[in-house]
């Protein structure tokens, strides 16, 4: 005979910490979902300066985000018909979908701490191409007028792999692509370096990633705790007599 026991009343207060909780766990998936999307938007728009691992952090944090909507779930419907084995679900994603976070927050700290060196790489290299392909030139005019800069550190860096003294249109303010002006060093309106600029925008987003991934799931580990209580009450509610 099965005796159904109501959980204790630290246990029902529990019950319904958690069912907020999970308002909260949907919350921060949709602040996962808009944030990994924002930049990984901003990556993918200059992917030929970046290693493919700053995409992939933004695209674990989407991922996350949308798995959560299904944690959620069980979460809740867990804690409202107080079903063990729910709970237990429950619990076992929110531990991996913490440690999936904390790699993710951890992965955007590495990132920042290295993005110089890719990032400067990759611009070498690609500028080296400039002239063979329509691709290059389009990524480099787009990122030479959207932070009003050219070349790496400074204009010289083209004059010297193109070996001419005419620069891309996009490197002066008063020279467009429908006009024959030349853009040359000794223009009024050239532009300072890209380098300084594109990176510390780039580190700015790794350093965001890191800090909404590690925080996050931060908050998540008390949703742990709070599920570990449940189900051990739950489970010493319910006694074979």
């Amino acid at each position: 005979m099965v005796n159904t026991m109501r959980l204790p009343l630290g246990s029902q207060c529990v019950k319904y910490l958690m069912f907020i909780f999970n308002l909260l766990f949907v919350i921060t998936g949709v602040i996962l979902l808009v944030i990994g999307i924002m930049i990984h938007g901003i990556y993918h728009n200059y992917e030929h300066f970046l290693d493919n691992k700053f995409l992939s952090v933004p695209s674990l944090l989407i991922a996350i985000g949308a798995i959560i909507f299904l944690i959620a779930f069980f979460g809740c419907c867990g804690a409202v018909r107080e079903n063990y084995c729910m709970i237990i679900t429950f619990t076992s994603l929110l531990v991996i979908v913490f440690i999936l976070e904390l790699a993710g927050g951890i992965s955007g700290y590495v990132l920042r701490a290295r993005a110089s060196s890719i990032i400067q790489d990759k611009m070498k290299d690609s500028m080296k191409l400039y002239e063979n392909s329509t691709e290059i030139q389009y990524i480099w005019n787009n990122l030479q007028t959207d932070f009003h800069c050219c070349g790496i550190k400074n204009a010289s860096d083209w004059t010297s792999s193109l070996n001419k003294p005419v620069l891309p249109s996009s490197c002066c303010d008063e020279v467009s692509m429908n006009t024959e002006t030349d853009c040359t060093l000794d223009s009024k309106t050239l532009h300072g370096g890209c380098y300084n600029k594109f990176a510390s925008v780039i580190k700015s987003h790794a350093l965001q990633l890191g800090g909404f991934g590690i925080g996050i799931a931060f908050v998540q580990a008390i949703g742990i705790w709070f599920s570990i209580f449940l189900a051990k009450s739950i489970k010493n509610s319910y006694e074979v007599v």
